[in-house]
């Protein structure tokens, strides 16, 4: 897969929804009811990052889930991407990018947002072929001014800023020329999920899903 072919796959994942799911899920036995719930609400595209052991059992059980696309996120390591093409992600999400784990995405045919956090970041995943990116951590990087003002002189890059989003937060970054969504965990709180409060969870989906 090229890095133009990556980018391409990776946008129309960022288009199914303004708001990607950013999900850090311990327990692999609610992770279908999880994944149904938040594809009820309207957010199909859901990234599990791979930060808990139960990951990668995770991505298995919401991969059988139907309207739901799954990606893995926090991937570091070939390795990673290679477990995680395995389990079943169909896309990939990385903190930032180094040539090993771009050259492993592209290998295993698992299209990428590869993270940037300054223009030369993003420039440099610009020369190699990546015109969607995720901006990370975006509220620690100034948030929606600094996306902004970063993406003005690189308008060929499109965004998913992630980090510090927020329900109140990412209309200002949904509002900017250069983002494509939003990447928020809000929507899949940690006391919904350990209540299995389903139906809160489908509800935080469809507000979600309606910003624009």
């Amino acid at each position: 897969m090229t890095p133009q072919e990556a980018s391409a796959a990776a946008a129309k994942v960022c288009l199914m929804a303004p708001v990607v799911p950013v999900l850090v899920v311990d327990d692999a036995g609610i992770a279908a009811a999880l994944a149904r719930a938040l594809v009820a609400g309207g957010l199909p595209a859901l990234e599990v990052t791979l930060r808990t052991p139960a990951a990668l059992d995770v991505i298995r059980e919401m991969a059988t889930v139907s309207g739901g696309v799954v990606g893995a996120g926090t991937l570091l390591t070939p390795k990673d991407v290679e477990d995680a093409k395995a389990a079943g992600a169909t896309f990939g999400v990385s903190p930032g990018a180094t040539d090993r784990l771009l050259d492993a995405c592209e290998a295993n045919d698992l299209p990428l947002l590869p993270g940037a956090a300054t223009a030369s970041e993003a420039m440099r995943l610009l020369e190699r072929g990546y015109t969607v990116q995720k901006f990370f951590p975006a509220e620690a990087n100034g948030g929606a001014p600094a996306l902004k003002a970063i993406g003005a002189p690189i308008p060929q890059v499109k965004f998913c800023p992630t980090g510090g989003v927020t329900l109140k937060n990412a209309p200002d970054y949904l509002g900017l020329s250069n983002t494509l969504c939003v990447g928020g965990s809000w929507v899949a709180p940690k006391n919904l999920v350990e209540a299995q409060d389903w139906a809160g969870i489908t509800a935080l989906a469809a507000e979600a899903a309606a910003l624009s």
